[in-house]
């Protein structure tokens, strides 16, 4: 009897790569274990030569069988050996079926599928999240932010900037009065909005009230209102009047000394200007004035405040020395 000496393939795979995360190269068929040969077809032999398969032992004579390095097989022998079991279906994926593989998983073509929408990913990029498979759309809005500007996804690997919870795209994250990106640049945030700093300074910050411009850090309060501590300064003198004690007139400020100068009135002992300012109290008598330590008998130089006292000319002298006589 002849032996049939043609042959053809069956179920042959291409072969391919491993699937990737998303924005990589789409997964291609997996490659499947070498065939020596697939043969069908009536083959006819001598009785006294055998051909069974190398597993169950059943002649392969009339029979599809499968040629590998261990001697030929039977069909069902050959995927019960080496096919590997789909972790989807967990069916065995014949010889004849296409076969996807991920990491040590591998599947049917038509179960490798995003886990949630029933995608196919055979020619789509996916990622794996908790050993699920999912396909871009999916991942996303299952994983990724929203942009609070935008309401679009932030897609993962793009820029994006998070601030209070809340992530932008970076060309969404823009100051709210000027429109600017704000990138990695200074902002304040006030009420939900977010402003560059210039923006903020001239909108909120308040402003100096002698030059109108914005105190940032560092301001004093005069008369309720805010000032750089560099304008506040004597009237008069110039002198900046921050930390030290200083006095008005007619809303202008003046030190001590510039006050006392212009419009204190002067002592009639030391002819000194009453402040009301340090030696804050001073004794007036019709159109005179005196500090309290200068209030004083001309004559035994006894202080006269609290007491009765005896006015003379320019001078004013205690009881006695007026009653003793010139």
């Amino acid at each position: 009897l002849a032996r049939s000496r043609s042959a053809r393939p069956a179920g042959r795979r291409r072969r391919g790569t491993r699937p990737r995360l998303p924005a990589t190269p789409r997964p291609t068929r997996a490659p499947r274990p070498a065939l020596a040969a697939c043969l069908e077809g009536s083959l006819t032999a001598t009785m006294s030569e055998a051909f069974d398969c190398a597993k169950c032992s059943e002649s392969l004579y009339g029979r599809k069988y499968i040629q590998t390095d261990n001697g030929p097989y039977c069909v069902p022998c050959y995927d019960n050996t080496f096919a590997n079991t789909c972790a989807e279906c967990q069916q065995l994926i014949g010889h004849d079926s296409r076969e996807l593989f991920y990491e040590d998983r591998h599947f049917h073509e038509g179960c490798f599928r995003c886990c949630r929408c029933q995608r196919s990913l055979a020619d789509e990029p996916f990622t794996c999240q908790d050993s699920e498979l999912l396909c871009n759309d999916c991942y996303c809005s299952a994983f990724s932010s929203q942009c609070s500007a935008c309401g679009e996804t932030v897609m993962p690997g793009s820029r994006k900037l998070e601030y209070g919870g809340q992530t932008w795209h970076e060309h969404c994250f823009l100051c709210s009065s000027c429109e600017q990106p704000l990138g990695s640049r200074s902002f304040v945030p006030d009420k939900g909005a977010h402003y560059c700093v210039p923006c903020y300074e001239n909108k909120f910050a308040p402003r100096c009230a002698r030059c109108s411009k914005t105190l940032t850090q560092g301001g004093v309060t005069y008369r309720d209102q805010p000032w750089h501590r560099e304008c506040l300064v004597c009237t008069g003198c110039q002198t900046p009047l921050a930390g030290q004690q200083f006095t008005s007139r007619d809303d202008d400020p003046y030190c001590v000394a510039c006050f006392g100068e212009l419009f204190a009135p002067k002592c009639s002992s030391c002819k000194r200007p009453i402040t009301g300012l340090g030696e804050g109290k001073y004794v007036s008598f019709e159109d005179r004035h005196w500090h309290h330590s200068c209030f004083s008998c001309a004559r035994c130089s006894t202080s006269l405040v609290g007491q009765g006292f005896v006015p003379d000319g320019d001078q004013v002298l205690c009881q006695g020395c007026s009653q003793a006589g010139p």
